[in-house]
C-alpha cells in the first residue's frame, strides 16, 4: 500500500504519548486502542497525525483543509460527550469530502439507536429477545407480554454503562427499580429485553459491499460466573484487576461446529446489510442450549486495540494487525459516498 497522510481523530483525552514509559497498565487501558493504531500505522511508514477532539469542529477543519490527508482514521466514540453525536462527525467528515474509516452516519445512528436497531431486525426476522422500551420522563405501564426474567439497560448508551448483575429482574418490583435507576443514572431511556441465558459470542465483520467475516469470539467470565449470571457488566469489561482475579477473557469460541460457524457469520452479513453499516462492525450474540441463537447488538466500529476480540479474531484467520488496519484504511478511501458519485 502506498504511504499516505492518515488523521487519526480520537476525543482529546485520548490522545496517546509517543511511548508507555512510566504509565500504569490501567492508565494505558484507557488509550490502548489509540496508541496501538498510531504506532503501527507509523511503523507502516504512513505519516500519522493525531487530533484530540471534544466540541471543536475549527480544529478538524483546519486540520483537514491545511494538511489535506488523504484518509481520517476515526476513533471517536462520541461528540459533546454525547455518545450519539458521534455520527455527526461521520457526517462532516462527508459534507468535507474526506474520506475516513469505520462507519458511515447512517449506520452509525441506526446501530446505536438499540431500539430502533432491534425493529429493523424484526422486520428482517433477525432473531432478536423480546423488548420493550420505557421513556425517561414519562409515566410508564409495566408490561406482562414479556417472560421474566428481564435484561434493563440504556437504549442508547455502550461500553456497557448502566449494566451490572442487578440489570437482570426477576419481577415487577425489581424492573420498576431497574428502570427507575437507568433513567436517573445515565439520562436516557430504558430498553427492557428478555434475558436470554447462554454463550456470549462476538463475530467480527469488515468490508462495504463484499463482506469478511471473523470466526466467532466468546466471552469467558472465568470464576466469576460461580453465582452469577454470565453477562458483560461494565466491571467485566473495563476493570482489568477485576478480570486477573476471576481469569475473564474473551478467546475463539470453541465446541461449535461448521454449521453454526456458517450460521453466524450468516446473520452477521444480514445484520450489517439491513443496518447500513459499512467499514467494520462486530456484532454480540446469545446462544442458548438448545443451540438457538439472538443477536443483541450490532457494534460499529468496535474497539480496534491489538489484544481484543475484534482483532485477535481477524488474527486467527491470518490477518495480522497491521494488514488489518491497512484494509480498513482502503474500506475507508473507497467507501461509495454521496459526494462521490457522478455529478457531485
Amino acid at each position: 500500500m502506498k504511504k499516505l497522510r492518515v488523521l487519526v481523530l480520537t476525543h482529546e483525552s485520548l490522545v496517546p504519548p509517543a511511548n508507555l514509559d512510566g504509565y500504569t497498565e490501567q492508565e494505558v487501558n484507557e488509550f490502548r486502542t489509540e496508541y496501538d493504531v498510531m504506532t503501527t500505522l507509523g511503523a507502516l511508514g504512513h505519516e500519522v497525525r493525531v487530533l484530540g477532539l471534544y466540541d471543536n469542529l475549527a480544529e478538524l477543519r483546519s486540520a483537514i483543509s491545511e494538511w489535506k490527508p488523504d484518509v481520517a482514521f476515526n476513533l471517536l466514540q462520541e461528540f459533546q460527550g454525547i455518545v450519539t453525536y458521534d455520527q455527526h462527525i461521520a457526517a462532516y467528515l462527508e459534507l468535507m469530502r474526506q474520506p475516513y474509516t469505520g462507519c458511515n452516519p447512517r449506520g452509525m445512528m441506526l446501530s446505536r439507536d438499540k431500539v430502533l436497531s432491534k425493529q429493523i431486525l424484526n422486520y428482517h426476522r433477525i432473531p432478536t429477545p423480546k423488548f420493550a422500551i420505557f421513556r425517561r420522563g414519562r409515566p410508564y405501564r409495566l408490561s406482562r407480554r414479556l417472560a421474566f426474567p428481564l435484561f434493563v439497560k440504556s437504549a442508547t448508551e455502550d461500553a456497557s454503562l448502566g449494566i451490572a448483575q442487578a440489570s437482570i429482574v426477576e419481577d415487577h418490583a425489581r424492573l420498576r427499580e431497574r428502570i427507575d435507576f437507568i433513567h436517573e443514572s445515565t439520562k436516557t431511556d430504558a430498553l427492557v429485553e428478555e434475558y436470554i441465558e447462554g454463550r456470549e459470542l462476538y463475530v467480527g465483520v469488515c468490508g462495504n459491499g463484499r463482506l469478511t467475516t471473523f470466526p466467532a469470539w466468546e466471552m469467558d467470565f472465568g470464576t466469576s460466573a460461580g453465582g452469577m449470571a454470565g453477562i458483560a457488566t461494565r466491571k467485566v469489561k473495563w476493570d482489568l484487576n477485576y478480570q486477573k482475579k476471576h481469569n475473564i477473557r474473551t478467546m475463539r469460541a470453541t465446541g461449535l461446529g461448521e454449521a453454526d460457524e456458517a450460521r453466524l457469520a450468516r446473520l452477521t452479513r444480514r445484520i450489517f446489510r439491513a443496518l447500513h453499516m459499512s467499514g467494520y462492525a462486530r456484532m454480540d450474540f446469545r446462544r442458548r442450549a438448545d443451540g438457538g441463537v439472538y443477536v443483541l447488538e450490532a457494534n460499529c466500529n468496535p474497539n480496534l486495540a491489538q489484544d481484543e476480540d475484534f482483532a485477535q479474531s481477524a488474527a486467527s484467520e491470518g490477518l495480522d494487525y497491521a494488514p488489518l488496519l491497512e484494509r480498513l484504511l482502503r474500506f475507508g478511501m473507497h467507501y461509495g459516498a454521496e459526494w462521490r458519485l457522478e455529478g457531485h
